[in-house]
């Protein structure tokens, strides 16, 4: 079990915000780093500690969640110049959280390890609702004994924590294919709901029908009332899957595997970013299709009733 309750959040986005406000109720201490000044205000508003570096933000902590954007961002704050590996104490846990190619995971975790620290890789999914509600699941590798000394934490913030072994990169790997799947399905989503009001349906019966029927999933039913609402806040952006494909096609590069459908989804949400979408809510890869049809969501709601 944790030595201590005292939890550092490196990265106070949507998850690492979420993460941090579920290990306040919890009564977790919470000590939190990002360069987002109001981030780390709504932190302090909340209950917990705002630190004006990432050192002195890990200190005294019995472990530490990783929630940036991406691999470089991971590099900088754990090994950059005032990086957490400078102020971590001795024991401390790295949970390192952040999507990442599964390479840079298994690097990442040795290069601690040489340095006196375990890490678990432990890559999330649930959004930022799963992060603020602690119910997200973690795709998690590491070592039993890092496992054992931050269970209740881990607890906290998940739904299901699963158990992929002890050698950092699997559970990269699997979220890896959580991320093709997602990103495909949200394209496909987008796609067909674009496809189907050009020809002439009701966008929100055509929402109703298929979300009863064989061909809907996890993602049409979450992503597509945002575009029926026109609501693009986003929970998770364009961006995010732009660089998320990014990762699972590199890795496909690296193994030599085919990934079409992967490659078509990124075209999709490339087109998106390029567009000017690229900041909001990922479901705003629908927009591609708006502009090429001239499809709009309200008028056509209201010519059909």
């Amino acid at each position: 079990m944790i030595a201590n309750r005292k939890i550092c959040i490196l990265g106070l986005g949507s998850m690492g915000m979420g993460v941090a406000l579920s290990l306040l109720e919890r009564q977790f201490e919470v000590i939190g780093f990002d360069i987002n000044d109001s981030a780390m205000k709504n932190l302090e508003s909340a209950g917990g500690v705002a630190k004006s570096s990432i050192r002195a933000a890990v200190e005294g902590c019995s472990a530490i969640i990783v929630l940036v954007v991406n691999e470089k961002q991971v590099e900088e704050v754990l090994f950059g110049k005032q990086g957490a590996v400078e102020g971590l104490g001795s024991g401390a846990v790295v949970v390192q959280s952040s999507t990442v190619p599964a390479t840079y995971a298994k690097t990442c975790g040795e290069r601690l390890l040489k340095q006196g620290f375990e890490m678990i890789d432990a890559p999330v999914s649930g959004g930022a609702a799963g992060a603020r509600s602690g119910n997200l699941s973690i795709m998690a590798s590491g070592p039993d004994s890092a496992f054992e000394q931050v269970a209740d934490m881990m607890e906290a913030i998940s739904g299901k924590i699963h158990r992929l072994g002890t050698e950092h990169g699997i559970g990269s790997t699997v979220k890896t294919v959580n991320q093709l799947l997602a990103g495909v399905h949200i394209a496909a989503a987008a796609e067909a709901m674009a496809f189907g009001v050009r020809a002439g349906a009701n966008a929100r019966e055509l929402y109703d029908v298929i979300s009863g029927s064989a061909g809907s999933s996890w993602m049409w039913q979450n992503r597509v009332p945002h575009i029926l609402d026109e609501d693009y806040t986003p929970l998770s952006a364009v961006d995010i899957f732009v660089k998320d494909l990014g990762i699972v096609l590199g890795t496909g590069h690296e193994l030599r595997f085919p990934l079409p459908l992967t490659a078509a989804a990124h075209q999709q949400f490339l087109a998106a970013a390029s567009s000017g979408f690229g900041r909001e809510d990922d479901s705003a890869v629908f927009k591609v299709f708006q502009k090429l049809s001239d499809i709009q969501i309200k008028e056509h709601e209201q010519a059909n009733e």
